[in-house]
């Protein structure tokens, strides 16, 4: 389209200079009768070309048994088992959250004191069943608690985990 213009500007340019060559001092003769006029300029306008048209691109996902790139890598396994109706108030908080308050033993039997994080005490001892994942009892010693217990590791697999609970010392 601008060169449509630019050869119309030109022309018209050079009809202007060559009515314009003429002119000088001397007076201008009468042209004579038989001359035409100037054929008048017309101005052809081409429409323009059309511009190819641009698609947007559109990216979708295939996840085809990929896992989702959002979700995080690391799952909690640790997911709280139901309390169940008819246990112990013992077997329903996790073996972490319990407390060792006292130790006390006669001849070949250890008892222990605990408290449960809603505040109520518990007199315990070898073999008796404790916590959400049914920990056991296995040792109670002077200063110690040693309780083992079946949880799933990140891999959800079944493995063995002793925890030790242990008599706070004056001082601490």
């Amino acid at each position: 389209m601008t060169s449509t213009i630019y050869k119309i500007a030109t022309a018209t340019a050079m009809l202007g200079l060559l009515g314009l060559a003429g002119c000088s001092d001397k007076p201008k003769a009468p042209a004579p009768a038989a001359a035409k006029p100037a054929a008048p300029v017309v101005a052809v306008v081409v429409p323009p070309a059309e511009e190819p048209k641009i698609e947007k691109e559109v990216y979708v996902y295939d996840q085809k048994a990929r896992r989702d790139p959002f979700m995080s890598l690391i799952v909690d396994i640790k997911e709280r088992p139901k309390t169940k109706k008819k246990a112990n108030p013992i077997e329903n908080f996790d073996v972490d959250e319990i407390k060792l308050i006292a130790i006390a033993w006669e001849k070949n039997n250890h008892y222990a004191m605990i408290t449960l994080p809603d505040g109520k005490s518990y007199t315990i001892k070898k073999g008796m069943t404790l916590g959400l994942y049914g920990g056991r009892v296995e040792e109670i010693t002077q200063k110690t608690v040693r309780i083992s217990e079946k949880v799933k590791d990140y891999k959800g697999q079944t493995i063995n985990k002793d925890t030790i609970l242990k008599l706070r010392q004056e001082g601490e």
